[in-house]
C-alpha cells in the first residue's frame, strides 16, 4: 500500500523560509516522478513543483520559480520542497503527490498547512 508522509509545514512570517518534507512507502520510488500541489482556501488545487524519475528534471510552477527549490534523495524514499522568501498568497495547505502516465495509480498525502503571516 502506497503512503505518502508530509512534514515541515508551520506559520512563517513573509520572506521567511521552510522545509517540506514528504516519505514514501510502498513504491519504486525511484521510478516515480515525485510532485507537490498546493491548494488555498477557496482556490483549486495546483501543481507546484515537479522532480522526474532517474534524471532529476525539476518543473515549476511560474508563481514559486526562483522561489522554491523542489529535491529528492532515492536513498531515504523522499522528496523536499524548499521555500524561501515565502509570501502570503503561499499560504496553503501543501500535498505530496505520486502517479502514473493515466492517473490509474494516483496517490496523495495527508497535506501540510503553511501559513505565511506577520
Amino acid at each position: 500500500q502506497v503512503q505518502l508522509v508530509e512534514s515541515g509545514g508551520g506559520l512563517v512570517q513573509p520572506g521567511g523560509s521552510l522545509r517540506l518534507s514528504c516519505a514514501a512507502s510502498g513504491i519504486t520510488f525511484i521510478a516515480y516522478t515525485m510532485n507537490w500541489y498546493r491548494q488555498a482556501p477557496g482556490k483549486e488545487r495546483e501543481l507546484v513543483a515537479s522532480i522526474e524519475k532517474w534524471n532529476g528534471i525539476t518543473n515549476y510552477a511560474d508563481s514559486i520559480k526562483g522561489r522554491f527549490t523542489i529535491s529528492r534523495d532515492n536513498t531515504k524514499n523522499a522528496v523536499y520542497l524548499q521555500m524561501n522568501s515565502l509570501k502570503p498568497e503561499d499560504t496553503a495547505v501543501y500535498y505530496c503527490n505520486v502517479h502514473d502516465s493515466s492517473r490509474v495509480f494516483d496517490a496523495w498525502g495527508q497535506g501540510t498547512q503553511v501559513t505565511v503571516s506577520s
